[in-house]
């Protein structure tokens, strides 16, 4: 069967019913010496947009659904293109203003892809294993901006400066910087590429030195089952995606006190040493947002796997329970990476679209181990 496709579909995105209207922060004024009377103090939380509204996403796709052998195998395949119109985007403002930025339907965004979906049941029998498998690759471009043609998120306080930069032709969460190149055998110092010519690295010198968006992420589910007992495993990845590890400046840093990883013992001491970790500096400001922080963030991960049994008897269809159903499930099982940070599947900025891939300092997802009984009456 061949599907065409199109629609338009209005989004609001996690914006509160009154973000158009002037809002304000109501704050306590603690007693001093000199003034010895409490109170309350308002400011502005935000700049009113009464020109605020919801963004429009207009989808076209073209799929195809495939059965073959009684069902047995199924194959779904879909292309699509999306425009985003009027993107709500909370824009930066300038340090004198009284906020830190402006909810504003901002910009265009395009995505397109191709996402594959199959499904096959192997064996059919008293031993029953199904398989879904899916597979999506997209693409994401910002095709316009209005207010500015720039903006720059994700700033990382130990950097003190933003990772991510916000440009009309790239993607969402690119991330921006100075080109790491080696470290001075001499000096220990980090050498970075002088893009411009001019002998001295400078803010001119950065460029686009990562990706968050990944070439493709994928996941499959396999299901077996044996004469009540069952077995679930969920497995998911991405690849070619990459993570901007800000971690690292705290714990390979070396500008105060603070305990840092083993990889520091690595670090440049003397002069002719080769390797690739500076020398112990003791001054932050000699931290660079740069590719060195950036890492492969491909992963694949046994994000579920649950063992059940399913206990059904006539004595306990008398006292009126259908199945009784003991189970083990583990999550975040095990997880395949060349990432060295706690995580590949994380962002300090949560679930923002525009700053995505940052970890700084982030916590992890726990592996967690649930013992439980189902009781179907």
């Amino acid at each position: 069967k061949l599907r065409v496709g199109w629609g338009q579909t209005g989004n609001q995105g996690g914006i509160s019913e009154y973000s158009y209207l002037q809002q304000y922060a109501i704050g306590k004024q603690t007693p001093t010496a000199e003034n010895p009377y409490p109170g309350i103090t308002l400011g502005k939380s935000n700049i009113r947009n009464r020109d605020l509204t919801w963004e429009t996403t207009t989808q076209t796709n073209i799929g195809l659904d495939l059965a073959l052998f009684n069902n047995r195998l199924t194959f779904t395949a879909d292309a699509y293109y999306k425009r985003t119109t009027d993107m709500l985007i909370y824009v930066p403002l300038p340090a004198t203003a009284t906020v830190d930025n402006i909810l504003r339907n901002e910009g265009e965004m395009i995505n397109k892809g191709i996402e594959f979906a199959l499904s096959s049941e192997n064996f059919t029998r008293a031993f029953k294993w199904n398989t879904d498998f899916n597979i999506s690759f997209n693409r994401n471009e910002l095709s316009k901006l209005e207010l500015a043609k720039t903006y720059y998120f994700g700033y990382v306080e130990t950097l003190r400066d933003n990772v991510v930069r916000l440009e009309e032709g790239q993607p969402l969460s690119s991330f921006y910087g100075l080109k790491y190149r080696y470290v001075d055998p001499e000096t220990g110092d980090p050498v970075y590429e002088d893009l411009d010519g001019d002998g001295r690295i400078t803010p001119e010198d950065r460029a686009y030195i990562g990706n968050a968006n990944p070439k493709f992420i994928f996941g499959m589910t396999n299901n077996f089952s044996y004469k009540g007992l069952s077995l679930n495993i969920f497995l998911q990845g991405s690849y070619g995606n990459d993570i901007f590890n800000a971690s690292r400046a705290d714990t390979e840093g070396m500008y105060d006190d603070k305990n840092q990883s083993v990889r520091i013992r690595d670090r440049w001491k003397r002069p002719g040493q080769i390797t690739d970790i500076p020398r112990a500096t003791g001054d932050q400001s000699t931290l660079k947002v740069s590719s060195y922080y950036i890492e492969d963030g491909s992963y694949l991960r046994v994000k579920n796997v649950t063992l059940a049994y399913d206990i059904v008897h006539p004595k306990l269809r008398k006292i009126g329970i259908h199945k009784i159903q003991p189970y083990f499930t583990a999550q975040n099982l095990l997880t395949f990476t060349k990432y060295s940070g706690l995580d590949p599947e994380l962002n300090f900025a949560g679930n923002s679209s525009v700053v995505q891939g940052v970890d700084w300092g982030t916590y992890p997802n726990v592996r967690t181990y649930i013992i439980g009984l189902n009781i179907e009456f």
